[in-house]
C-alpha cells in the first residue's frame, strides 16, 4: 500500500494546480456573460477508451464525433460564443492535466468532457452526468458502479509519460488515493449542478433513453479544471441497445442537438444572473433626474468609517449580482478599487466570529481568505 505521505503530496499537488489555475480569484474575468466553452472528447490516440465486445466500436471515436457535432451546434445556436476542443483528431492523445490547462489557457467559462460508459455486465445502460465532489451515497448499489467508472476514467493517467512525476504518486486504482483526493472542492459547484440538471432533463426521451441521474465523483479531469465543469457518460458501449443507438450517425446528431440546447438554456440563465447584455438596455435618465435606489440584488458596499471582517471569495472587474450562483446563497459585500471589485462574505464586526465563519466558507472556496475592511481599504488578515 502506498504511504499516506506520498498520497498526501498528490493531494497537495492537485490543490496547487486548482489554486494556480483558478481565474476567478484576483484576475480580470473578462466581459460579462458566458463567452467561451471548451469541449473535451474523452480519450484519443493510444487511449481508445471503452471498446465494444465485438471490437468494432471505440469510445474515443464516438466522443470525437459527438463533440464535433456539439461544437457546430453550440456555435449555430449561440453566435458570439467561442467553442474550442481539446482534440479534433482521432490519433491525438491528450494527458488529463493538459485537457484542463487547455481550458484554462482559453479562459473557458465552461468545460464539457464527453465520454461513453462501459461495464463488465451487459445490463447497465443509459446516460449520466457527473460533477466534481465526494462520490454519491456509499450505501447505494450505484456507488460501486460510480467508483468503477471513476477508476476507469482516471486510469488514463497510467498511459501518460512519466505520470508518476506529474501526479506525484497518485494511483487511480488505489482507494486511499481516491479518499485523499475527495478533499478537493470546486468553487463552481453550483453552476456545474445547474448545467447538469438541464442536461439530464434535455437528454430524456432521446436516443439513449434511460437517465442514471447526476452524480458527484472524483474524476481527475474535473478536479483539475478551473471553471464550472461536467463529465457526460452518454450511454453504455457494453449494452447492446445503447451500442446500436450509438452506431447511428443520426442518433449521434440527435444527442449533440440535445446537449447544445441544454448549453443554450444554461447560458441564458447564466447571462441573466450576471447581468450580461445590460449595455443593450435604454440609456439611463438625464443627470437631473434623481438616481433610483440600489436594488436588493446589488452587493452592499463597504460602510464608511467602520471596521469589519469577512472572507474574500472573488476579485474581478465584473459587477456581480448578489444572487449569482457563485455566492452559494451567501450575501456578499463589495469593496471596489480602481481596478477590481472585491466580493466578501461571512461579514462580521467581530474578527473571531468572521474567522469561525471563514473556516466553513473555505470548505467551499479553497482559495478564499480572511480580510479586514476599514477606511484604508481591504487588507488580508493572517
Amino acid at each position: 500500500m502506498k504511504s499516506k505521505s506520498s498520497i498526501f503530496h498528490a493531494a497537495l499537488l492537485a490543490i496547487g494546480l486548482l489554486a494556480a489555475g483558478t481565474p476567478a480569484f484576483a484576475q480580470d474575468a473578462g466581459s460579462l456573460g458566458l463567452r467561451t466553452v471548451v469541449i473535451d472528447p474523452g480519450h484519443g490516440g493510444k487511449d481508445s477508451g471503452a471498446v465494444s465486445k465485438d471490437r468494432k466500436t471505440q469510445e474515443k471515436k464516438l466522443t470525437l464525433e459527438i463533440s464535433k457535432l456539439l461544437k457546430k451546434k453550440i456555435e449555430d445556436l449561440n453566435p458570439g460564443v467561442s467553442v474550442y476542443m481539446t482534440r479534433d483528431k482521432d490519433e491525438v492523445f491528450v494527458p488529463l492535466i493538459d485537457r484542463a490547462s487547455f481550458a484554462t489557457g482559453h479562459n473557458a467559462d465552461f468545460f464539457i468532457s464527453v465520454h461513453i460508459n462501459a461495464s463488465e455486465k451487459t445490463s447497465p445502460n443509459g446516460y449520466s452526468v457527473h460533477i466534481l465532489g465526494p462520490s454519491t451515497d456509499k450505501n447505494k448499489d450505484t456507488y460501486a458502479m460510480n467508483m468503477e467508472v471513476v477508476q476507469r476514467e482516471n486510469s488514463v493517467i497510467l498511459l501518460e509519460d512519466d505520470y508518476s512525476t506529474t501526479y506525484q504518486g497518485f494511483d487511480p486504482k488505489d482507494p486511499e488515493s481516491d479518499i485523499f483526493l475527495h478533499l478537493m472542492t470546486n468553487a463552481y459547484r453550483e453552476q456545474s449542478i445547474l448545467f447538469a440538471q438541464i442536461v439530464d432533463k434535455k437528454m430524456a426521451g432521446g436516443p439513449i433513453r434511460k437517465s442514471n441521474g447526476i452524480s458527484q465523483n472524483n474524476f481527475a479531469v474535473l478536479r483539475l479544471a478551473s471553471m464550472p465543469a461536467v463529465l457526460l457518460e452518454l450511454g453504455f458501449i457494453s449494452n447492446p441497445t445503447d451500442l446500436e443507438a450509438l452506431r447511428s450517425s443520426r442518433n449521434l446528431d440527435r444527442i449533440a442537438q440535445r446537449l447544445a440546447e441544454a448549453f443554450t438554456e444554461y447560458k441564458k440563465l447564466y447571462d441573466e444572473s450576471v447581468g450580461a447584455g445590460r449595455q443593450d438596455k435604454p440609456a439611463a435618465a438625464p443627470a437631473t433626474t434623481p438616481a433610483p435606489a440600489a436594488t436588493a440584488a446589488q452587493p452592499a458596499a463597504a460602510p464608511a468609517g467602520e471596521v469589519w471582517y469577512g472572507t474574500q471569495v472573488l476579485a474581478t472587474k465584473k459587477t456581480m449580482d448578489s444572487k449569482d450562483p457563485y455566492f452559494l446563497g451567501y450575501e456578499p459585500k463589495c469593496v471596489s478599487t480602481p481596478t477590481l471589485n472585491k466580493y466578501i462574505i461571512g461579514v462580521s464586526d467581530s474578527l473571531e466570529k468572521a474567522r469561525e465563519t471563514g473556516r466553513k466558507i473555505k470548505a467551499k472556496y479553497p482559495d478564499a481568505f480572511l480580510v479586514k475592511v476599514d477606511d484604508n481599504g481591504c487588507t488580508r488578515v493572517k
